[in-house]
C-alpha cells in the first residue's frame, strides 16, 4: 500500500510542531569585546583601589560575569548573530514569512531592532550551492518579527530538511543601562572575584537581594 507522502509533510514524516516557521537557531557570534562594567565600578565594589596588577584578569571576569547575566536573563546586552534554518514548507505561502527567533527588542520601537545580514537557499543542483538573495526581494516587519520575502524561487532544494537560511544580528539591549541590571552584574562579580573555586567548607545562603532576585523582574516570562 503506497502513501501519500504529501499528506505527511514530505519528505520527512509530520510537519515540524514549532508553532513559529523555523527549523533551528544557532548563535553564530557574540560581542565579546565591549566592555560592560567599567573598571572603576569594579575596583570601587571589591575595594581594590589604585591596583592596576590584576587589570587584565578584572577584565576577563567582566566579559564572563556579563554573558552569564545575558545567559540568566535570556536577552543579550550587546550584539548577538544568529543563523534560522527553514524549511521549503514555508514557500507554500506567498509573500514568503520568515519567523525570528531570539529577538526581544521589539518591545523597543526606538530600536532598529535587528540587522539583517543574509538571506540564502541551498538549489537543487547536484551538488546544492547556496545561494544568496538579494536585500532588495525582503525587509523586516518589527511589528511581526519577520522577514518578508515576495517570493523565493521553485529551485529550492525540497530534498533538504531546512534549506533556507537567514542570518541576523541583534541590537544592543537597553536593559545594560539599568542601574538594578549593573548591580546584579556587580554582586555576581564579586562572588567570583571572592570564590575562585568550585568547592567550599562552608554551607552558603543566598542573600535576601542577591542576583537572582535583581534580575527576576527582567526576565521574559516562558509561555
Amino acid at each position: 500500500m503506497s502513501v501519500n507522502s504529501d499528506l505527511l509533510g514530505a519528505p520527512y514524516g509530520a510537519s515540524t510542531r514549532n508553532p513559529f516557521s523555523y527549523v533551528k537557531v544557532e548563535q553564530i557570534d557574540r560581542d565579546v569585546v565591549t566592555p560592560w562594567l567599567t573598571l572603576d565600578e569594579i575596583t570601587n565594589q571589591i575595594n581594590l583601589f589604585e591596583d592596576e596588577s590584576q587589570d587584565g584578569y578584572l577584565k576577563a571576569l567582566e566579559l564572563a560575569v556579563r554573558q552569564a547575566i545575558e545567559d540568566y536573563l535570556g536577552l543579550s546586552i550587546f550584539s548577538v548573530t544568529y543563523r534560522v534554518w527553514y524549511g521549503a514548507e514555508n514557500l507554500a505561502a506567498s509573500p514568503v514569512c520568515l519567523d525570528l527567533p531570539e529577538v526581544s527588542q521589539n518591545q523597543y520601537p526606538s530600536l532598529s531592532g535587528v540587522t539583517i545580514e543574509r538571506v540564502a537557499y541551498w538549489n537543487n543542483a547536484q551538488p546544492p550551492v547556496l545561494t544568496v538573495v538579494s536585500s532588495s526581494q525582503y525587509y523586516y516587519d518589527a511589528s511581526g518579527n519577520k522577514v518578508i520575502i515576495q517570493s523565493l524561487p521553485t529551485t529550492i532544494n525540497s530534498q533538504m530538511t531546512a534549506p533556507i537560511i537567514c542570518d541576523y544580528t541583534t541590537a544592543p539591549n537597553p536593559l545594560q543601562t539599568y542601574p538594578v541590571i549593573k548591580q546584579a552584574g556587580l554582586l555576581l562579580f564579586t562572588h567570583l572575584y571572592n570564590n575562585r573555586s568550585n568547592t567550599t567548607e562552608v554551607q552558603l545562603k543566598d542573600i535576601p537581594f542577591g542576583v537572582s532576585t535583581l534580575l527576576r523582574p527582567y526576565k521574559p516570562l516562558v509561555m
